[in-house]
């Protein structure tokens, strides 16, 4: 057989292991099983809340349980191990089976959710969560989740530290599926971390920030040496010992040329070349020009205005005309 059919038959001879037992002892707090193949036969460790109904009177019980594993499941010499359960609070399979007990007695899913994830949360558990599938209040069914602390749900962590468990309540609209998860205390999770007191840190150089006007204000000045009179004392100068010393005569020679430059330029000025001469001519031309054009227009102007007033002037007269003759004629219609 192909290992991927032989890792199908083990988890499904697995599943089938798991739901005899919840049948056979769920009244004793069924909490899980693990179980291991050795050479010496099948190892099986039950989990359950009160072993002493899984083993029975004088092993009566387990003796059967035993039987019946090896006539259905063809198991060679299985080996039942019963463990008790510390704190049931915190196995999540025995605390989905109450929750659907107490549903399937009538308590109201949100009272029950409530108080079933309280008392695990009370237990010490890091996180928990439980998802009520089903017909629970109408006809249609929802889902309904209770949530506390911190839980995860995918990766590896889910798989390895979530206790996950399930359960069926039978009621009168139908069944109602109970999914519980819980987070154990002291699990150990990916995301944790711890802060050690006495870690010896290394020393970081601090740089210190260049203080302000006010700061350096407030700071005591520093104490000068007191200098006695035999003492000499040395005066800082301001002057740079690497500055050439600047020779008198030359700054005298330089200043005189300076000042030649400026009388011969101001000599240029004062008598007008040829070439100016001519264009202040030009210049001339060019106003009296100008001149001559603005009268010329301003004369046609004078003219366009004199024209514009006669016209008027003789519409007026032609209009006080046409009027008096028109009223001559209504006189004569009248006498007649």
């Amino acid at each position: 057989m192909a290992d991927e059919h032989q890792f199908i038959e083990d988890g499904l001879q697995r599943s089938q292991i798991d739901e005899f037992f919840e049948n056979e002892l769920g009244r004793a707090g069924y909490g899980g099983m693990d179980v291991a193949k050795t050479p010496m036969g099948t190892q099986i460790v039950l989990k359950a809340e009160k072993p002493g109904m899984v083993i029975g009177k004088g092993g009566k019980n387990i003796r059967k349980v035993t039987t019946e594993l090896e006539e259905r499941f063809d198991m060679d010499d299985p080996q039942i191990d019963v463990q008790e359960v510390d704190e049931p609070d915190l196995n999540a399979k025995i605390v989905a089976d109450r929750l659907a007990n107490a549903l399937e007695r009538g308590w109201y899913f949100r009272k029950a959710g409530h108080t079933t994830i309280d008392r695990i949360m009370d237990a010490g558990a890091l996180g928990a969560e439980i998802n009520l599938n089903g017909k629970v209040t109408g006809a249609r069914s929802r889902d309904e989740k209770f949530n506390r602390g911190y839980i995860k749900h995918n990766g590896e962590p889910a798989q390895d530290v979530v206790d996950t468990g399930q359960g069926v309540a039978v009621m009168k609209l139908g069944t109602i599926g109970v999914t519980v998860k819980i987070i154990p205390p002291g699990a150990e999770l990916p995301d944790d971390f711890e802060v050690a007191d006495d870690a010896e840190a290394p020393e970081v150089e601090q740089t210190v920030e260049d203080d302000g006007v006010e700061a350096l204000l407030e700071e005591e000045p520093e104490e000068v040496p007191d200098v006695g009179d035999d003492e000499d004392v040395e005066v800082p100068t301001d002057e740079p010992d690497d500055v050439d010393v600047i020779d008198e005569d030359v700054v005298e020679e330089v200043i005189e040329s300076d000042e030649t430059e400026d009388g011969d330029g101001a000599a240029d000025t004062g008598e007008p070349s040829g070439e100016s001469a001519a264009d202040a001519e030009e210049m001339e031309d060019l106003d009296e020009d100008v001149e001559s054009e603005a009268e010329e227009l301003v004369a046609e102007m004078e003219s366009d205005e004199d024209d514009s007033d006669d016209e008027e002037e003789t519409a007026s007269d032609d209009s006080g005309d046409e009027d008096e003759a028109a009223s001559d004629d209504e006189d004569e219609e009248e006498e007649e």
